[in-house]
């Protein structure tokens, strides 16, 4: 494959947010574009004004941008086949689809909608499904079934149209997709889509088709929810006489509750986001957050992103983005649908994490100076290396290791009422004088004192913990007391000591 001549686009439509098939369709463009030297464009589709959101354009800029797969060429960059909005391209499209009709490859079809719902009802009331195709156009009010005076007529009256394509019968269409091989269409199953609607505007498919060419788009690799369309695609290409783009059309992303595919009509009804970065709902001003907001990095979203239909070959899942681009292929990519794990998504994060423990320094000293907490920093990084295993985000880290600056304000219930008797009063009052003896005050020190059976051993780990922490949760009991030093140590033992007493 040439290293200098790949173009593919990433061209979504400013309808809402970008989701996680929207945002790994981008995903996998850039890659291919960067592991073939070529170039990455992004083209905002924005034809369908009735569902359009005022800020899809920025949410989708600022998501690229979070992501590190910023456009080469395009919206937010310029190149040399602007304008790169469709809605600015108008001119473009009519002097093209022009060219349809006088080849007598598309035709004007004046049908209204009342027109269209009689005969879908005609056709239901006789068992069958209605399709403007080409067993029904010449009984339809269109173009073909009037003579040129009656065309010249019927716009003169500024009567209401729309312009369709003509699907020419009894053709086996054959198509090659570059990740699900040879396709062979019947076009007697096709209909004759619109290109151009009533208001002017062109369809998706016509203004897709148009700009792919202009702008010299090598390979289209979009969401398999396009493939139904590739026909249509292929056979406009073929009507103007150009070469089309090679097609590799994209997996799925399915619901684990076996209900299709997820998509942003169903994001409330799932259990984890399916948004790189928060959107706030246009009508409501509703915040729902994104992976970025709910403490996921970049890296993180974008390496677990990757191998979500994709399978680099090797063994290894942790991958930097240069590393993702130089073991990108199409032919890796998985024909069938993939379904989102979470647990996985926050394992990603999990090893990021491991490698941030600068980061995690910053964000832990910044926090604790917020709560007025005044520590070494020897002392941070030493908590940091100690719970870092035990958190998969940033900001759980306090979570993990409150303990080592606040004294217990309260006690996990259950365990509490069941140590309030005077044998853990006295077990307590002994361990604060062997704890008293201990120098140096080192876990390991401390580990070799307590040598009981392992009942009770246990019990009187939990009494420490309990002490200390003020819940069953926690690093090595004995690393808790090494850190807290012997003084506070023996000061919690004590403070828990009253609480029991006061209890019974």
């Amino acid at each position: 494959m040439s290293q200098n001549f790949v173009r593919v686009r990433f061209a979504p439509s400013p309808t809402g947010p970008l989701h996680l098939g929207g945002i790994r369709t981008a995903l996998y463009n850039y890659l291919f574009a960067k592991r073939h030297g070529g170039t990455f464009i992004l083209r905002i589709e924005d034809t369908d004004q009735k569902r359009f959101v005022s800020n899809s354009e920025s949410y989708i800029l600022e998501t690229l941008k979070w992501c590190r797969i910023e456009p080469d060429e395009g919206v937010g960059v310029g190149g040399p086949y602007s304008p790169y909005y469709q809605s600015k391209r108008c001119n473009i499209y009519r002097f093209y689809i022009n060219q349809l009709l006088e080849k007598g490859d598309a035709y004007y079809a004046f049908d209204t909608d009342i027109d269209i719902d009689k005969k879908r009802k005609e056709y239901s009331e006789r068992g069958f499904t209605f399709s403007y195709n080409n067993r029904v156009r010449m009984d339809m009010d269109n173009s073909l079934t009037m003579t040129k005076e009656q065309l010249h007529d019927k716009l003169q009256s500024c009567s209401s149209y729309v312009i369709r394509f003509k699907v020419k019968p009894g053709e086996k269409l054959k198509m090659h997709d570059l990740i699900r091989g040879e396709i062979i269409i019947d076009s007697d199953h096709l209909d004759d889509k619109i290109l151009l609607k009533s208001d002017g505007v062109a369809t998706y498919h016509l203004a897709n088709t148009i700009d792919d060419h202009l702008m010299k788009i090598t390979h289209v690799l979009r969401g398999e929810e396009w493939l139904s369309s590739m026909s249509l695609h292929i056979l406009l290409y073929r009507s103007f006489g150009w070469t089309p783009p090679l097609f590799a059309h994209l997996p799925l992303i399915l619901r684990k509750d076996g209900k299709g595919k997820i998509s942003k009509r169903n994001a409330s009804s799932l259990d984890y986001p399916i948004f790189p970065i928060q959107w706030k709902v246009p009508d409501t001003q509703i915040i729902i957050p994104g992976y970025r907001e709910l403490g996921y990095f970049p890296e993180a979203f974008v390496n677990m992103l990757a191998l979500l239909g994709w399978n680099p070959g090797v063994k290894n899942e942790i991958f930097s983005l240069q590393e993702l681009v130089n073991f990108f292929s199409l032919e890796r990519i998985n024909k069938s649908g993939v379904f989102f794990d979470l647990k996985k998504a926050n394992w990603f994060n999990k090893k990021y994490l491991n490698k941030k423990k600068k980061k995690c320094f910053h964000f832990f000293a910044k926090n604790s100076k917020k709560r007025f907490i005044q520590c070494k920093k020897d002392y941070l990084w030493k908590i940091i290396h100690l719970t870092i295993d035990r958190i998969h985000f940033i900001h759980e880290i306090w979570e993990h290791s409150f303990y080592f600056f606040i004294s217990p304000s309260s006690y996990e219930a259950n365990f509490f009422n069941k140590i309030c008797h005077k044998k853990s009063i006295l077990q307590l009052e002994d361990t604060k004088i062997l704890l008293s003896n201990v120098n140096p005050f080192t876990s390991i020190n401390l580990k070799s004192l307590f040598t009981e059976s392992q009942k009770e051993k246990q019990k009187i780990m939990q009494l420490f913990r309990l002490a200390l922490v003020g819940i069953l949760k926690g690093i090595d009991i004995f690393m808790i007391f090494e850190m807290l030093g012997k003084e506070e140590s023996i000061q919690r033992i004590e403070k828990l000591i009253n609480q029991i007493k006061e209890k019974i």
